[in-house]
């Protein structure tokens, strides 16, 4: 019954990403891809992740952050995947590099094996740790270890939230964007001294405000020890940078793409941000969530890190099917502006034909 239900909410993201074709410039984001290397990190927990990187130029002397970022769910199937279609690639462009302190940042995009049905597992979060070691073992002179960032959108939310559970020292910022993962309270407590930036929409039927990311960010304003600089954005319908609907509310990632402006540096549409005290702030070009980011360091010099064993403590649950129902109807209820024929049911019958297909394979 487990693998049955998680099939089903498969299925449910799945569809959520296929829709995903691009954003307002697609032509810029695919030639940034191409400035983007191969990597290959080293085996850990029986596993070797591939990924890929965007080098910048380093100017004499500086040490420049790094930036983990996991894609979501239909984005890990092949090599490359992982930086196609989410627009991530933008973060290499000159404009983006800049807002980074001393000029840019490594950028690292690992890649999920969803072809051996592989969604960013628990095992999968030593394997990540080993790659970004391995990486600025490579890059020592160039890396400044107390700038390390993570985030990720919808399973890659998702890992992202086990990677600063599992090793809170090691990460200066994280970024989770509707994230598909309900972390534990003591999962929240690990990383409680972490700057921590949520993205998600109150419309999103996948993984949105009402299924995961309600408890999980009320929780995180009561413990964190630093509520002015934890952020939420909360998204009504989610648009693509050029004020377009995008495909669906699920699709947050499209703005955090475009460091949460429009393309002419505008207020980002039907997006409003507080931090954890509930005090509303306002973004104003260029300080978005690169400045963001370079605004926060962490005590990491190079030491090893254990983890903090609180994946094995709490292990990911199967219940999402029942969630996304919640999800699906809260927002209906409670904001009444829901797309039911754009979303609800679109997902629905996605989930009816696959579930029909996979009992006759």
């Amino acid at each position: 019954m487990k693998k049955f239900i998680s099939l089903l909410m498969c299925v449910v993201m799945i569809f959520a990403v296929t829709v995903t074709a691009f954003a307002a410039n697609p032509d810029d984001a695919q030639a940034l891809a191409a400035l983007f290397k191969d990597g290959e990190g080293p085996e850990a927990n029986g596993v070797s992740i591939d990924y890929v990187y965007y080098e910048p130029e380093v100017a004499e002397g500086e040490k420049l952050p790094v930036v983990i970022y996991f894609h979501g769910m239909n984005q890990g199937g092949r090599p490359r995947a992982q930086i196609a279609r989410n627009n991530f690639s933008l973060w290499a462009s000159p404009e983006l590099q800049s807002r980074f302190t001393g000029g840019g940042a490594y950028l690292i995009a690992p890649r999920s094996h969803e072809e051996n049905n592989e969604y960013w597992p628990d095992y999968f979060v030593p394997a990540v740790k080993a790659l970004i070691d391995d990486f600025i073992s490579s890059h020592a002179d160039t890396v400044d270890l107390s700038r390390i960032y993570v985030g990720g959108f919808s399973m890659g939310g998702k890992m992202t939230l086990k990677m600063i559970s599992s090793y809170p020292s090691y990460f200066a910022a994280a970024f989770p964007m509707c994230p598909a993962y309900p972390p534990s309270e003591e999962q929240i407590a690990a990383f409680a001294d972490m700057p921590v930036w949520l993205m998600v929409s109150r419309f999103d039927i996948i993984a949105g405000y009402y299924t995961f990311s309600k408890d999980f960010w009320e929780t995180l304003c009561e413990v964190t020890t630093v509520p002015t600089e934890c952020r939420l954005s909360l998204f009504g319908v989610a648009c693509y940078p050029d004020g377009r609907k995008a495909m669906s509310n699920h699709h947050v990632w499209f703005a955090a793409s475009n460091d949460l402006f429009t393309y002419d540096e505008g207020k980002y549409p039907n997006m409003v941000t507080t931090n954890a005290l509930n005090e509303e702030i306002t973004l104003e070009s260029p300080n978005g969530l690169i400045s963001w980011l370079c605004e926060h360091t962490s005590d990491y010099a190079g030491e090893e890190i254990e983890s903090t064993g609180l994946l094995e403590k709490y292990p990911e649950q199967n219940g999402y099917f029942v969630d996304s129902i919640k999800n699906a109807i809260f927002p209906l209820v409670l904001d009444g502006t829901l797309s039911l024929f754009t979303e609800v049911i679109p997902s629905f019958f996605f989930i009816a034909v696959s579930t029909v297909r996979s009992l006759f394979k």
